[in-house]
């Protein structure tokens, strides 16, 4: 898929600013669901060369109403200019919160402690892993200072946006997910290990000409 667009936003909003320690860490917008755990590795394979299993762990299941719901939080906050509450913001695509947080909080050069069971679910039997790594649609994950945080609970209440706070932000450049329900964490780990350069993607191309019928 190619996609493009124009358009324009304010000075102010261009850039991501520096969450400092101790700000809450908020996932904005729809619940987990068994959706999309294979999105990002099934959309980088060659035509044919994926499996069965794959293909299903990769259907999508979008929520065009879930969508304007967080719209229009981020909208409001975006109304205040300077008085913007929302510090940080990164939208959750492939991998879901597995790849959106570490990437949040690694954008300010900081870490933090963060609880797994906080995210809401649809599915009360998802895995850990399931939680953490579900492609589900039409979510947000989002920095906010601690005295902001009830001005913008008020906003996600008013317009129907489910939200939840999963944590803080740390100085220490390092993850730790806890698991309120198994007791032992999932990912405790420096953030330089986890978002460390991976090799480069390598394909071989060739051209045969074809012969006219």
């Amino acid at each position: 898929m190619l996609a493009g667009g124009m358009g324009n936003i304010r000075i102010g909003h261009v850039e991501k600013l520096r969450l400092s320690e101790g700000s809450a860490v908020i996932v904005l917008g729809g619940p987990a669901m068994l959706i999309g755990l294979g999105g990002g590795a099934a959309s980088s394979v060659g035509s044919g060369q994926g499996c069965e299993d794959l293909d299903f762990a990769s259907v999508q299941r979008g929520n065009p109403e879930m969508q304007r719901r967080c719209q229009e939080v981020i909208d409001r906050c975006c109304a205040m200019g300077d008085s913007n509450p929302i510090v940080s913001i990164h939208d959750c695509g492939a991998g879901g919160l597995s790849n959106a947080l570490p990437e949040l909080l690694n954008d300010s050069e900081r870490g933090g402690v963060l609880e797994l069971r906080e995210v809401p679910s649809a599915d009360g039997a998802l895995s850990h892993m399931e939680i953490w790594c579900n492609e589900s649609q039409e979510r947000y994950v989002l920095g906010i200072e601690g005295d902001r945080l009830e001005e913008f609970e008020f906003l996600c209440k008013r317009e129907r946006c489910p939200y939840a706070e999963l944590g803080a932000v740390t100085n220490e450049r390092h993850l730790r997910l806890n698991d309120a329900l198994l007791h032992e964490p999932p990912v405790d780990m420096p953030l330089e290990v986890l978002l460390g350069k991976t090799p480069g993607m390598h394909r071989d191309a060739t051209s045969e000409a074809v012969k006219p019928v």
